[in-house]
């Protein structure tokens, strides 16, 4: 009986977790600051970004390979943090953190195929920092 009951709950929980997503309103729509360091000669990404996360964006560029099969997938924007997009446009990507026995709180998102708009997030969605994508960049990530 007490099986039932959590395989209840966590159907439960299924679904209000995979329910239909609301827009927001534009008075609920985050605003979020855009990255504006200059790039250094070595990348063309915002040098205050960790390490770790500036060879993301140059996998996401080159289009992989990505260490985690995760990487890549849909990102739904539940939390709806991000701006409204239909389902589908963004991706997400992990960046490694040091130490970390599994994939760590840190992601980037990317928007648009190909991607067109970048965010970090270090604390797993919680919030997220849009990052300001070179303007001209190749496949390796060069400017």
């Amino acid at each position: 009986m007490r099986r039932y009951a959590w395989m209840v709950v966590a159907l439960a929980l299924a679904a209000w977790w995979l329910g239909p997503p609301r827009a927001p309103t534009a008075a609920s729509a985050p605003t979020l600051p855009v990255a504006t360091e200059a790039p250094t000669a070595r990348t063309p990404w915002p040098a205050d970004l960790p390490p770790e996360a500036l060879a993301t964006l140059q996998r996401i560029q080159r289009g992989g390979p990505f260490p985690h099969r995760q990487d890549g997938g849909t990102f739904g924007n539940r939390e709806r943090l991000l701006p409204p997009q239909p389902r589908g446009y963004y991706r997400e990507y992990t960046v490694a953190t040091p130490g970390a026995h599994d994939r760590g709180a840190r992601r980037i998102v990317a928007g648009g195929d190909p991607p067109v708009e970048f965010f970090y997030s270090a604390d797993h969605y919680r919030s997220f920092r849009r990052i300001a994508a070179p303007a001209h960049r190749d496949a390796g990530g060069a400017p």
